[in-house]
């Protein structure tokens, strides 16, 4: 994808006289993460788990507990500038902050397999691995996201061009390029969820607890 074009110097010092554009803040970029409170949630039964998990589920395999994250990007930017004395041209300087992360996150336990059970803490010590798979995740790609928007946007050089048009530029190439390529990346994490819910990973549950699980399952008390 083409970067936004540059626009050339445009706003040049008389011979002995100091830039006014250096009495903007050099552009910056700033990374956080989202750090919410997990959330649980016990209000679905196992078939209601297996439908809206149906896209990650195994051909005729039950669902009995889930991990959700949604994938959350946001960008909040500003630029404060310096217009020349003709009033046409501008220089600004990018103020950048990154938010990305997962929000919510929420583990779903079946509400056949309620808190204290046996079956209740496999179900939920399964999910733990996934929500550890996302926290992981998140705090891996946060160099690499923060190295590449540096490169783009902090390179200590303002931004120059007609009046008015430098803010609108940032924020199209923002929402176009770099909110889907956080996004990507965020999702780089699904080969590793998938990792973790192997046949012999789904076998083990199931049969957990002395057969507890398994008796559910098959609709006995």
């Amino acid at each position: 994808m083409r970067l936004l074009l540059i626009f050339p110097l445009l706003l040049l010092a008389s011979p002995g006289r100091a830039d006014p554009c250096d009495e903007l803040p050099k552009p910056s970029v700033t990374i956080k993460r989202i750090d919410e409170r997990l959330n649980y949630n016990t209000e679905y039964s196992y078939k209601s788990l297996t439908n809206i998990g149906a896209s990650l589920t195994r051909p005729g395999k039950q669902v009995l507990g889930l991990t959700r994250g949604n994938a959350t990007v946001s960008f909040a930017s500003n630029t404060p500038s310096i217009i020349d004395p003709t009033g046409r041209w501008e220089c600004a300087s990018p103020q950048i902050t990154l938010i990305f992360g997962f929000s919510p996150l929420t583990v779903y336990v079946a509400r056949e397999f309620p808190e204290g059970t046996c079956a209740y803490k496999e179900i939920r010590e399964h999910e733990m691995r996934h929500v550890e798979t996302y926290q992981k995740h998140i705090a891996s790609i946060e160099k690499e996201l923060t190295e590449s928007l540096n490169a783009r946007f902090a390179s200590g050089t303002v931004w120059r061009g007609p009046v008015g048009q430098t803010a609108a530029r940032l924020r199209q190439e923002l929402d176009a390029r770099w909110a889907p390529y956080v996004q990507r990346q965020i999702k780089r994490v699904d080969e590793a969820q998938a990792k973790i819910d192997t046949a012999e990973e789904y076998e083990r549950v199931a049969n957990a607890c002395g057969g507890e699980i398994s008796k559910v399952l098959r609709g006995k008390s």
